[in-house]
């Protein structure tokens, strides 16, 4: 191999190396997102579920109610 293709693949080599550690931080910033959707996601689950409980109470109180009179 001569010397101006070792060159050659030896910057191609560095620039595929760069690419990685790009792909890399992109990663874990991706993870990091994920995560954060994740658990927004059973934040709202839960205040979905609590809104749920409360509007089947009111309804259980109002059916209550009208048999009452």
């Amino acid at each position: 191999m001569q010397e101006n293709e070792l060159q050659a693949l030896m910057g191609r080599f560095e620039l595929l190396i760069e690419r990685v550690e790009q792909l890399k931080r992109q990663n874990a910033l991706l993870q990091a997102q994920e995560k954060s959707w994740r658990e927004e996601r059973a934040h709202l689950i839960e205040k979905n579920e609590v809104a749920r409980r409360k509007v089947e109470s009111m309804i259980l109180r109002l059916k209550a109610l009208e048999q009452d009179s």
